[in-house]
């Protein structure tokens, strides 16, 4: 722990105006980054002889929607050489771009595409930043809060036109609020012994 917490300073200290904060939680360091900074950091991780962060282990987004800055997007990198791990998080508002590091990591592609696919979030100078898990002409992003449970369209085989098609949404029943007590559904939370079997659910011994 010291030694990352160590670590972390002295990367701020050699990366002054792109690295926000550090802290160590949960064994691992995570640094803050400002989101125009995150190829000039990342790159020196990389390269730094006393980090040698050369593994991309993944990319990906967390939605905020009451935040200024809507998006969170969280890099993992791996030094096999130090036995070390470190993540970095870049804060980015709905009309923001976070610039790619495509060049200094490849396997940034696909993992950038995807944050794209499910989050919105632009990825500048991508070679090739386009859809990699929905559909053509898909409508929304899955991962966002607001993005609804059922999504815009659905997919069905038409028997008449002997193809699949897509169509809007239609619910056999509208929505519910569902009876937690219910002993189909479940307690929204931890019920002390034998109060779920006194709410009606026979099949359960106290």
């Amino acid at each position: 722990m010291a030694d990352l917490a160590a670590l972390g300073q002295k990367l701020s200290d050699a990366l002054p105006g792109a690295i926000i904060a550090h802290q160590v939680a949960v064994g691992e360091l995570t640094l803050e980054v400002a989101a125009a900074e995150i190829a000039r950091v990342t790159s020196y991780l990389r390269d730094e002889p006393s980090c040698e962060f050369k593994i991309l282990v993944d990319i990906c987004g967390v939605d905020w929607p009451q935040r200024p800055k809507r998006f969170d997007v969280v890099y993992h990198l791996l030094s096999l050489t130090k036995n070390m791990r470190v993540r970095i998080k870049v804060e980015v508002g709905e009309d923001e771009a976070v610039p790619s590091i495509v060049d200094a990591f490849p396997a940034a592609n696909w993992f950038e595409r995807e944050t794209f696919d499910m989050y919105g979030v632009v990825f500048s100078d991508h070679p090739d930043l386009r859809r990699i898990l929905t559909d053509y002409g898909f409508s929304g992003y899955p991962l966002r809060k607001d993005f609804p449970l059922t999504g815009f369209v659905e997919v069905r085989y038409d028997d008449e036109l002997k193809r699949v098609v897509y169509q809007p949404v239609q619910l056999v029943q509208e929505f519910r609020d569902f009876d937690f007590m219910s002993p189909w559904e479940g307690a929204p939370h931890i019920m002390p012994d034998g109060q779920k079997a006194a709410s009606g659910n026979p099949g359960k011994k106290p």
